[in-house]
């Protein structure tokens, strides 16, 4: 009997959600064919089988969060069969699986652990609270701020999800609550979705014909608690810069095709990228995070570029950037961005980035403020790229002509960096775009 046992996921990441199993008990399987999906706050990943063999117990449930380690199910290497055939490549069909055990119904209570992001658990850890005694109102039982803050607070948690249409008494109630509690906390507390705080209030949702109710993608979940967890820590504050891509794009057109050549695309995110780990180099500054009385300026560069996927954006990072040229940088997006389209990725490759690129595509505006990709101190948003007519100084001479332009907004944590020094870094990402200086 061999145990199949939760991996690690990733450098950073010691535990993962069972959210869909593939196999039932009985089922044979190939050696490496999936048996169930893994989510982690990075990645969605596949666990493969690492024998063939017979399952013979599915020892957590789905919705289960596992530690490193921690035992997944069993498998009867010596049972002799076949793997059962699906579309997916081996897979039962979801709706032949029985509903795997409880947590604590076969005596592996340890594997299960409170459902809650990274987020959550910190705001627990700061605020005294043990996650164990706290009920989730989420998702599957999931623990969200607001329930550890309520719990903080000694306020009761709320019973499950809250009805579409709440009656504004309700609503008033839950408002004047947590008016009260910044009152006696002195301090700020974050409003509960839906509801609001203090004098305002949210007006309830009245369900209309026609009106559709999309729930929650896991990945929107995340998305959304990591943006006003974001919004909520760092002071954000954004300047935005002009650049005259006309070098840059003499040098891509002359470079491109030599590029494609050799599979790479030589696109403008790349010199962009480039531009900013430069720049990155000369203001160390900003390959930083803030801990909680003060900031560390990271060694490693591991520049972030937001990827657009069928699931939701994603921003997988490039390891050490600053050790890679203009061709490097150009295949390594290219190779996370096709990974992370076929929903390849991995938790490392989204793990551990310093500095984020963001791009809207071809389909862009004329620019935009992102909110900063935490825990890092900035973000570079890229603009629409439109010719447009331009004074071209030569030998002292003023002349008109039309050139290729692009607006890029800096977002910035006002905690640790000052207006000065944001400038002066944008300022060099423009420079070193408008002059068109890179090693190709």
């Amino acid at each position: 009997m061999v145990d199949v046992r939760m991996p690690q996921l990733g450098e950073s990441v010691l535990e993962g959600t069972v959210s869909r199993w593939l196999v039932r008990e009985g089922d044979f399987v190939k050696r490496e064919q999936p048996l169930l999906e893994v989510a982690t706050d990075k990645a969605d990943t596949e666990i493969p089988a690492p024998i063939a063999g017979r399952v013979t117990r599915i020892a957590v449930a789905e919705g289960t969060v596992v530690a490193k380690e921690g035992l997944l199910c069993q498998i009867d290497e010596t049972a002799q069969g076949e793997a059962q055939p699906t579309a997916q490549g081996g897979a039962a069909p979801a709706e032949a699986r029985p509903a795997a055990p409880a947590p604590g119904s076969n005596g592996h209570e340890e594997s299960a652990r409170p459902l809650s992001s990274p987020s959550t658990k910190k705001l627990a850890l700061e605020a005294g609270v043990d996650l164990r005694s706290v009920q989730g109102t989420g998702d599957r039982g999931r623990i969200t701020h607001d329930d550890v803050l309520r719990a903080a607070h000694g306020a009761p948690a709320e019973p499950g999800p809250r009805p579409a249409a709440p009656p504004p008494a309700a609503a008033s109630s839950q408002a004047a609550e947590l008016s009260q509690l910044i009152q006696a906390s002195g301090g700020f507390v974050p409003p509960v979705p839906g509801v609001g705080f203090g004098a305002y209030k949210v007006p309830p949702y009245t369900p209309k014909p026609g009106d559709k109710v999309v729930p929650f993608s896991r990945r929107r979940r995340i998305t959304a608690d990591h943006m006003v967890y974001s919004k909520v820590t760092s002071p954000h504050v954004v300047t935005v810069a002009e650049v005259d891509l006309h070098e840059t794009s003499k040098l891509r057109d002359a470079h491109k095709d030599e590029f494609k050549k050799s599979g790479v695309s030589l696109t403008f995110l790349s010199f962009v990228c480039a531009a900013a780990v430069r720049a990155l180099r000369e203001h160390p500054e900003f390959n930083a995070r803030v801990l909680e009385n003060s900031y560390v300026v990271l060694r490693d560069v591991n520049l972030g570029v937001a990827v657009d996927t069928p699931g939701g954006l994603i921003v997988p990072s490039i390891k050490h950037a600053d050790e890679l040229a203009l061709r490097g940088i150009a295949r390594s997006i290219d190779e996370l961005a096709g990974r992370a389209k076929s929903g390849k990725i991995t938790a490392d490759d989204l793990a551990n980035t310093t500095f984020t690129v963001s791009n809207p595509g071809l389909k862009g505006n004329l620019f935009g403020g992102a909110i900063i990709s935490q825990p890092n101190v900035g973000i570079l948003r890229m603009g629409e790229i439109k010719k447009r007519v331009v004074v071209v100084t030569k030998d002292k001479e003023d002349s008109i002509a039309i050139h290729p332009v692009m607006f890029l907004a800096l977002s910035y944590d006002h905690r640790i960096i000052d207006g000065v020094l944001a400038n002066s870094f944008l300022w060099r990402v423009t420079d070193i775009l408008t002059r068109g200086e890179f090693e190709v």
